[in-house]
């Protein structure tokens, strides 16, 4: 079984990541496509990431999922709070059952840095330059807990630069801690987990109550 990670966060949260080695059909038994999409290896990945959300817990009402105008699924009455997340062969997913949210999970690749004005600040290369990461290692780090940041709050047109921001980001226990801000109308703190799974950069994010 490809379930290559899994965590209990805590009491009300877990998470697990899903390597994909099925064909289509193995997960078309246990769940539907809930959108068309026609790229084969994209509708793959799309029926992974909601059959690891029965992995995680049996009652998940996978049926029930709706997609917001942003795009982000959800299900009504938050019930469940979740994200789900792609990366080549891997799914990841987290859900929760008292807050929002959110996931993500990226392959380090050099090309980020040709993006890097668009979504990191000064600050935070200052930040992340004193992490035991190559160049576009810590870049993909930054770009990982912005885009966890973005899902968590799943309303839409975000500047990645001026309402995501990263205070500090510590090494510890094999895990990158973060203290983040969101700061796109009232101003939330938020911590961000991040951990490597086969070379790829898991970062997860919730709201500090």
């Amino acid at each position: 079984m490809p379930l290559v990670y899994q965590q209990n966060i805590n009491e009300t949260a877990k998470i697990g990541v899903w390597q994909i080695k099925e064909n289509e059909q193995f997960f078309l038994e246990q769940v539907s496509a809930q959108k068309e999409i026609t790229h084969p290896h994209k509708r793959l990945q799309h029926l992974a990431g909601r059959y690891l959300l029965k992995q995680l817990d049996a009652d998940f009402p996978v049926a029930l999922i709706k997609i917001n105008s942003s795009g982000k699924p959800f299900i009504e009455n938050d019930d469940f709070h979740f994200s789900i997340s792609h990366c080549g062969d891997y799914a990841a997913a987290i859900i929760s059952n008292i807050k929002s949210v959110g996931i993500d999970i990226e392959l380090s690749d050099a090309r980020i840095e040709k993006i890097q004005k668009k979504f990191v600040n000064e600050k935070e290369l200052g930040i992340s330059s004193a992490l035991p990461l190559n160049t576009h290692e810590q870049l993909t780090l930054i770009w990982g807990i912005k885009e966890a940041m973005f899902k968590w709050d799943g309303k839409g047109v975000i500047d990645f630069k001026r309402h995501l921001c990263i205070n500090a980001i510590h090494f510890s226990g094999g895990k990158y801690l973060s203290s983040c801000i969101f700061k796109k109308g009232e101003h939330r703190k938020i911590e961000a987990t991040t951990v490597l799974i086969q070379d790829n950069f898991l970062t997860w994010v919730s709201e500090i109550d």
